[in-house]
């Protein structure tokens, strides 16, 4: 499987919310287009500030949770509600925390189960750390709440909670917890939370064939691990398999395809560098340790990420569209098989864009922090 690395050209980045698919591959390249198709960004709901995670329910309303702590229902393109009875009490607003993801069981319609991902101080120590939860939503309170996990121990540190959720065809839940900015300990122990993706039956439960379940002191939900900070995760609907974004530090962000026990090397190997310009590490491999199918240098903050399984853009099924938080556009990465061939970048200039997903109703729906809820809109050449 190639690496496929991505030059962002920062002179590239233009104003406006129309942007015609081009190509923006390896520096220096002249590449193809993917798709020959435009888009634009349609605002649908103004008044939201961080919006941190998008679900749908069945009668095509929308969720949307809020950073500082309520969860957003949005019905035919109005706040019909805003909820807050039922948000957790142990939420803590932190830094990079807060009230995180969101995700419906795949058979919601029969169960009504919602499940969220939020900073929480439950436990001993100050600070807080990633907790998932499952609810249900009953006249726009959330009730019935349940603890499926949460991280230990606690930190004040503000940084690197992860806390993408999704679910893969068999019904597990996938989720994951960012290093919790203790880089040098968490993400390579199997023994301890944090720079890892979990695993879990929809009840909470560990599956029993989990890749750590009966060793010693292992933190059994641990599906893989030696990641820093996975805020994107998405279900290939060809292959079945979870792929995950995850930020690197000054250059390194990746994406992954997760597979059972395997090591994504962080912070051990790394395409990136320190803040300040200093290599924390020498290597780029090392045996045992997974390669991405993609990294971008210098970092673009990658966030929520969708695959497009909508007709609605023509050409782009199969594709991959990641959020880019430090540079307010959306990647739409050509995929084949497990290869990434090509980056273009859309709607660029619209603010930072933090989650990402395809509805029912076959359009893309993204967040914009400061500027409300968007969708692309394909439009004539």
């Amino acid at each position: 499987m190639s690496i496929k690395k991505i030059a962002t050209n920062l002179g590239m980045i233009l104003a406006g919310l129309l942007v015609m698919v081009g190509c923006n591959g390896e520096a220096g390249e002249a590449q193809s287009q993917p798709a020959e198709i435009s888009v634009e960004a349609e605002k649908v709901v103004d008044g939201i500030r961080i919006g941190w995670g998008i679900a749908f329910l069945p009668d095509g309303d929308m969720l949307i949770t809020e950073k500082s702590g309520t969860l957003y229902r949005i019905s035919n393109g109005e706040i019909a509600a805003e909820i807050t009875d039922g948000i957790p009490s142990d939420l803590d607003v932190n830094g990079q925390g807060g009230f995180l993801d969101i995700e419906l069981h795949p058979n919601y319609e029969e169960n009504g189960w919602i499940y969220f991902s939020h900073a929480s101080s439950a436990g001993s120590g100050e600070g807080s750390n990633t907790a998932i939860i499952r609810a249900k939503l009953e006249n726009d309170a959330l009730v019935d709440a349940e603890v499926l996990y949460k991280a230990v121990p606690n930190t004040t540190r503000g940084q690197h909670y992860g806390s993408r959720i999704v679910f893969d065809n068999n019904g597990y839940m996938f989720f994951s917890i960012g290093d919790r900015g203790n880089r040098d300990v968490l993400p390579q122990d199997i023994t301890m939370d944090g720079g890892k993706i979990y695993r879990l039956n929809d009840d909470g439960s560990i599956p029993s064939d989990n890749p750590f379940v009966g060793e010693d002191g292992a933190k059994e939900a641990t599906y893989s691990y030696g990641h820093r900070n996975p805020q994107g995760m998405a279900l290939n609907p060809q292959s079945g398999m979870v792929w995950a974004n995850e930020h690197g530090p000054r250059g390194g962000d990746e994406i992954n395809i997760i597979e059972l026990g395997n090591n994504y090397g962080w912070p051990v190997i790394s395409y990136g560098i320190n803040y300040n310009g200093t290599e924390f590490t020498e290597d780029t491999a090392r045996a045992g340790m997974e390669q991405p199918v993609l990294y971008w240098d210098p970092s673009i903050a990658p966030a929520g990420m969708t695959f497009v399984t909508s007709d609605k853009y023509p050409g782009w099924e199969g594709d991959l569209l990641v959020a880019s938080l430090k540079f307010s556009y959306i990647a739409h990465l050509e995929v084949d098989g497990n290869e990434i061939l090509e980056e273009t970048k859309l709607v660029e200039g619209v603010g930072r864009i933090r989650a990402i997903e395809e509805a029912p109703d076959g359009y893309i729906y993204f967040t914009a922090e400061g500027d409300g809820i968007y969708r692309l809109v394909p439009s004539e050449n």
